[in-house]
């Protein structure tokens, strides 16, 4: 795939039939993304192939191979003109994000209580592939109040508080949410997930405020240097796998009814217009709602044990998705156009002055929330004016291993005792699952963020370091 150097952050792929638009990559030369190993590049061009797609098929600098899209993708299709919604431009685990909550204790303070912390986190944290929930829900009509409420009924029932809310994207749930377009099985495998970590790349973590780089932003944040500070990562878990899969089969059906050819098969998609596009999107939102649900009945549980083994509270900074399908009003080509935006493995990055932003955050910005890999830092970033791509940044450090590769790796070393040897408390289910994680798996999330900031799509604010990892 060739590639135009446009800037040192900005990489263009030339628009050639049948891409109906060009390609943008932001990244430094060294995050391209290794050609012989790594299809990403592709896919961005297969993106750009789409009916109805504006501007660019873009690519976030953490960019790696995915289904359909990349991880990393942002495309925005023109819902007016034919524009489709594809399930690969969202992902299989929907709406899965990031929560950043804030402790008023200090690294120093913690040092002492770090190990019942991690232990009493542990124990209050569901995790691993199997079942097992923060909450049990009683009902087929309990579960579709999930799904249409998000957050806002976790609240309502107790897990949390209504400031929550004010610091959470679309105020806890997303409109729209329509379970009536959730199939049967991903109800079952959703039932008894609620407020569960899972596996794989999810995380809870405590972490430190190690250096602020804006610090008017990072006190409106709620955020100060040493301050101790809870990360959760996890998504819609098998509810959301079986929506996409079980959409992604729908539309494969249905699109040559529609006049649609892509280059790839898992690029399904259908018109936002159309009943299959609109059912998706229904089905999208719930498993959205799901995973805002799922987010918070964890802060739930992690602001019990803090209270319990510190004496302390933990205030929500922000809740934020990386796998989603929006629609948003942007302006091309000199109008505002209604457009269905794509973020897979990439998160939204609202500038200041945002309607959508609450009145406390309005003046700086939206906090952006970019895990590292396990046992390195993790960033926060806020959205900046005029920032191409939708108002999108990256979401993480970005793989450059499979799982199977970086097990090989790790084969015949102890992943945990490497961790703790860095005086980051362990509490993993199993040393596959920690190895699968290991930094080696990943970019370097420092050079990430230094990319995205030098492309003008977000600016530092805090970077955060590990204290205690519980891992699936």
């Amino acid at each position: 795939m060739e590639l135009v150097e446009e800037s040192p952050y900005r990489f263009r792929i030339d628009r050639h039939d049948p891409m109906r638009v060009p390609g943008v990559v932001f990244a430094s030369r060294s995050l391209l993304p290794d050609a012989g190993a790594d299809k990403s590049l592709e896919q961005v061009a297969n993106v750009a192939t789409l009916p109805g797609i504006v501007d660019a098929s873009y690519a976030m600098p953490d960019v790696h191979w995915g289904y359909g899209f990349p991880i990393g993708g942002v495309a925005a299709t023109d819902v007016a003109h034919g524009g489709v919604v594809s399930p690969g431009g969202v992902g299989f685990d929907i709406s899965c994000g990031v929560r950043l909550l804030a402790a008023d204790v200090d690294r120093d303070g913690l040092r002492p209580r770090l190990d019942a912390l991690m232990d009493g986190l542990g124990e209050a944290t569901p995790r691993g592939m199997g079942k097992g929930a923060v909450w049990h829900l009683s009902s087929r009509k309990e579960l579709d109040a999930v799904l249409r409420g998000g957050s806002r009924y976790a609240v309502e029932r107790g897990f949390g508080v209504e400031r929550d809310l004010h610091r959470c994207e679309d105020h806890g749930a997303v409109g729209d949410a329509d379970p009536a377009q959730v199939g049967e099985r991903a109800i079952e495998r959703g039932a008894r997930q609620v407020g569960s970590l899972g596996s794989g790349n999810h995380f809870l973590e405590v972490q430190a405020v190690e250096e602020v780089y804006d610090e008017a932003t990072a006190t409106a944040f709620g955020l100060r240097p040493g301050q101790v500070c809870v990360m959760i990562h996890c998504g819609s878990r098998g509810l959301g796998h079986q929506i996409c899969t079980d959409h992604v089969r729908a539309m494969e059906k249905v699109m040559a009814r529609h006049g649609i050819h892509v280059p790839d098969r898992q690029l399904a998609c259908a018109p936002v217009s159309s009943h299959e596009g609109r059912a998706y999107l229904g089905a999208m939102a719930a498993a959205a709602n799901y995973a805002r649900a799922n987010r918070q009945l964890l802060a739930d549980a992690a602001r019990k044990v803090f209270a319990r083994v510190t004496g302390s509270r933990l205030d929500l900074v922000y809740d934020i998705s990386h796998n989603l399908a929006k629609i948003e009003e942007h302006e091309v080509d000199g109008e505002r156009r209604a457009l269905c935006v794509h973020r897979k493995g990439a998160t939204r990055a609202l500038p200041p002055g945002h309607a959508d932003l609450p009145d406390d955050l309005r003046d700086v910005g939206q906090p952006v929330l970019i895990p590292g890999s396990m046992g390195t830092g993790s960033y926060v970033l806020t959205g900046v004016p005029g920032a191409p791509a939708f108002a999108s940044t990256c979401h993480g450090a970005g793989r450059v291993q499979s799982r199977k590769q970086a097990v090989k790796a790790e084969r015949g070393l102890d992943p945990r005792g490497q961790l703790e040897a860095r005086d980051i408390a362990v509490r993993g289910a199993s040393r596959r699952g920690l190895a699968e994680e290991m930094p080696s798996a990943y970019k370097d999330v420092s050079a990430v963020v230094a990319a995205a900031e030098g492309a003008g799509l977000c600016r530092k604010v805090a970077r955060l370091v590990p204290l205690g990892v519980v891992k699936g």
